[in-house]
């Protein structure tokens, strides 16, 4: 136990947009006494996705083309990967909050922002190469892809360390940029006594927001996607133990 809230660290869960968590979630989050939890969406996405009639994966009018296929990309995994909906791990973690009376806090940029930001800061390659990346996504069987998703959880560094080199301007701005925003608004939410705060963001997130909230001199646990995925067993994967239970 902590002498007080604002001394337990921030719990950072990290997730994967196109597969069903919900069971792992509610494994971690179940036993945990928390102030509040924060899921890495702004206000306009957090309306197309929490709504009874979800629409993540069809983005709105005059957004850019990979931005289109890419989301189109989600939706399709998700619904072949047993996740329903694109994004249900928010879903998810928005109905645990619901469930115990707690506040649920947006953390992220607005997205319109993010894409301008994302915008200006590709390069002609960057572009050219993520809409080709789409394209061949929407084809792509989703078995292959779980596959991929069993890689990254065995060496996320690997998948990143490669994202940075073939986007670097995508990944400045995607998590870089977003890890520091993110980190303030949950600094200022602890300063206002939500100390004992869960965050769930996508898995790649997680070592750059840990380490910009640490700067800040924020503790912080971690629950990585492969440990999440294991927090209720499952073939080929054992629960660590104490997954889930983490301390208060």
């Amino acid at each position: 136990m902590y002498a007080s809230t604002l001394e337990s660290p921030i719990l950072l869960i990290g997730s994967a947009h196109v597969v069903d968590l919900e069971a792992p979630l509610r494994a971690v989050l179940g036993p945990r006494e928390l102030d509040g939890i924060a899921v890495e969406l702004d206000a306009e996405r957090a309306r197309a996705l929490l709504s009874d009639q979800p629409t993540a994966g069809r983005p709105g009018p005059g957004v850019p083309i990979f931005v289109r296929l890419w989301g189109l990309l989600q939706r399709r995994l998700g619904e072949e990967m047993g996740g329903g909906v694109a994004g249900a791990e928010m879903r998810t973690a928005a109905a645990i909050s619901k469930e115990r009376s707690l506040p649920l806090f947006l953390i992220d940029d607005p997205i319109r922002e993010t894409l301008q930001r994302l915008l200006r800061s590709m390069s002609g390659k960057e572009r050219i190469l993520l809409v080709f990346g789409g394209i061949l996504g929407l084809v792509i069987p989703a078995r292959m892809v779980e596959r991929q998703i069993d890689a990254y959880t065995e060496d996320p560094s690997q998948y990143v360390d490669e994202l940075r080199r073939a986007y670097p301007g995508v990944a400045r701005v995607l998590l870089d940029e977003r890890n520091d925003h993110m980190a303030n608004r949950l600094k200022e939410l602890r300063t206002r006594g939500y100390g004992r705060l869960a965050v769930v963001v996508g898995d790649a997130h997680v070592p750059g927001l840990a380490e910009s909230l640490r700067r800040r001199g924020i503790p912080v646990e971690t629950v990585a996607l492969g440990v999440l995925r294991g927090a209720v067993g499952g073939p080929g994967r054992e629960a660590p133990a104490g997954a889930g239970a983490p301390p208060a």
